[in-house]
């Protein structure tokens, strides 16, 4: 199994967990529950090979990802009253996942060959756009649209750090890896310390 091939299915499993949970709260069906887990799992990856034109997309080629993101659904189903605040594990597995997801969608667009910017958008979106699509769906705040909120923020600085680190030519896997720690890290730091960017304070707008 290739790096990337792990960090897809890493992402998936991580962020369908965080659609479960999601669906919890938002008090789904069984069904409801697999739809939300899918959607978050595989939302930011079909975006990714989409925008790439690889075809067919990952979960297409593999429908274990599928498999795999309904299973966790299930378990979560079954579970979730177990946990004391949902609310916070689901932000938590949903720091890992955006970690996983980001370097995965830099990996991809290195292995096609894209430039460098091509790269960053990427790990970006790949990161961003699951956990994106599941908050609208359950309607929720996004946390990539949260006031100051270090999400999108993270996820640019670790595909970023992949960039540099590629100018450094080391081997795929120390790229990849810098890239989940710098995300991850970022992201926890703002769970942790509140670390956040600096909100527009212009005028209001007039009516």
């Amino acid at each position: 199994m290739s790096a990337v091939t792990f960090l897809d299915f890493a992402s998936v499993l991580v962020f369908a967990l965080t659609g479960a949970l999601a669906a919890s709260r938002a008090q789904l069906d069984l069904i409801g529950f697999a739809f939300i887990a899918s959607l978050t799992a595989v939302g930011g990856g079909t975006l990714r090979d989409v925008l790439l034109d690889r075809n067919p997309v990952f979960w297409i080629a593999e429908p274990a990802y599928i498999v795999l993101a309904t299973a966790a659904a299930v378990l979560v189903f079954f579970t979730a009253h177990l946990v004391e605040s949902r609310l916070r594990l689901l932000l938590w597995l949903d720091s890992f996942a955006l970690a996983f997801a980001v370097s995965a969608g830099v990996g991809v667009a290195i292995d096609l060959g894209q430039p460098p910017v091509i790269i960053v958008l990427m790990g970006v979106s790949t990161g961003c756009m699951g956990g994106l699509m599941r908050d609208v769906v359950c309607n929720e705040v996004p946390l990539i649209l949260k006031q100051g909120e270090l999400y999108a923020t993270a996820a640019f600085a670790g595909a970023l750090t992949a960039l540099i680190t590629l100018a450094f030519d080391l081997p795929g896997w120390q790229v990849l890896l810098s890239s989940a720690l710098v995300t991850w890290g970022l992201r926890a730091g703002s769970l942790i310390f509140g670390w956040k960017l600096r909100a527009y304070k212009g005028r209001p707008p007039r009516v």
